[in-house]
């Protein structure tokens, strides 16, 4: 009787990270990097169409990722990395350097005050990105808590370029500025709730007519003035957390967990 020969394992598969999405992300990083370069060197639009770039590649790495069944455990810490390089150090830099730095001209108190506030935004960016990963898969796909990363980056450097446009200086409006910087700072660690445009399944994928109408009507508006049009479209988007909030405690609705 022949021994029974030896069963062979199979060679353990090798692990890989998938190209498409993280080229996206890595776009992403790469104009955040650019960002605040080109803050430090006083290029302040170009910084802030940046950050709008690193967004809309934000919004496609993910899209592209199921697309084409390539998420990964890797791809989701990678484009958090990223988004904090893009929407937490970038947006922050980009206010030192054009607002902020000039504070310490008011006098010793007033320029820390600059430099705390520039680290409060990157410090509650970093919270908010840490808070959403720990709790993805317990939340309410529709509602984001806290005002995102990406919108919050958004408010910030559209006020930056707005302002830089209407021929404002950052030394003028440091102070209103600060104002700004802080109050997105807060609203992305606040447990408002903001809705997220993600709906609510597949039953949701197709969209009615009119939204594509309306998606047309802001595409054409922000070609024709894209800092003003930015600035205001993220205004009333990071206004709309606190709005929905009041409109809820005046009707006395209760609180649903999201």
């Amino acid at each position: 009787m022949e021994p029974t020969p030896p069963q062979v394992q199979p060679r353990p598969r090798a692990r890989g990270i998938y190209l498409l999405p993280n080229l996206f992300t890595t776009g992403g990083l790469f104009a955040g990097f650019y960002a605040i370069v080109a803050a430090a060197q006083g290029h302040y639009a170009d910084a802030c169409i940046a950050v709008f770039v690193a967004a809309i590649l934000d919004g496609l790495d993910g899209r592209v990722a199921r697309l084409t069944n390539t998420q990964s455990e890797f791809g989701v810490q990678y484009d958090s990395l990223a988004d904090l390089v893009s929407f937490g150090l970038a947006p922050a830099m980009l206010m030192y350097h054009w607002a902020f730095a000039a504070m310490r001209l008011d006098g010793p108190t007033p320029g820390k005050l600059g430099w705390i506030a520039a680290f409060l935004y990157a410090a509650c960016a970093a919270l908010r990105l840490a808070r959403f990963n720990s709790q993805v898969g317990q939340v309410d796909k529709r509602w984001f808590i806290g005002l995102a990363s990406p919108a919050a980056a958004g408010l910030v450097v559209s006020f930056v370029w707005t302002s830089t446009s209407l021929g404002f200086t950052g030394d003028a409006l440091r102070y209103p500025a600060l104002a700004v910087t802080v109050a997105a700072a807060l609203l992305m660690v606040s447990r408002l709730r903001y809705f997220s445009f993600k709906g609510g399944g597949p039953r949701n994928d197709r969209v009615p007519f009119l939204a594509v109408v309306v998606v047309v009507a802001v595409v054409v508006a922000i070609a024709i003035d894209p800092p003003t049009v930015l600035l205001a479209f993220t205004a009333f988007y990071a206004l709309s957390g606190p709005l929905y909030w009041t409109w809820r405690r005046l009707r006395r609705q209760p609180e649903v967990p999201a």
